[in-house]
């Protein structure tokens, strides 16, 4: 008869070792014409800060949100004109 207070070890499953991967050669995603707008917002920004100074409060504040909230997005959102590589178009 089999001892009731022993149980049978399981053997544990070992998790797979993942091969390392090739070092991939690294791209910064941005052009120079994301620079380029980038630092035209930053200039429109500064413009907008400056003629605050000077007491403006209608070129100001349209100087402030045209920099922030357009100029600045589009630097960041646009492509640059490099064409996609075929792994960006399928999302991998």
């Amino acid at each position: 008869m089999a001892e009731k207070g022993k149980r049978k070890a399981k053997p544990q499953a070992k998790p797979p070792v993942k091969a390392p991967r090739a070092k991939e050669k690294s791209v910064l995603p941005f052009t120079s014409k994301n620079y380029i707008l980038f630092a035209i917002g930053l200039f429109v920004i500064v413009i907008g800060y400056v003629t605050l100074g000077y007491g403006s409060i209608t070129l100001a504040p349209i100087l402030l949100v045209l920099g922030y909230c357009v100029i600045i997005p589009v630097a960041i959102i646009i492509n640059g004109g490099k064409e996609r590589t075929p792994e960006a178009r399928r999302g991998a």
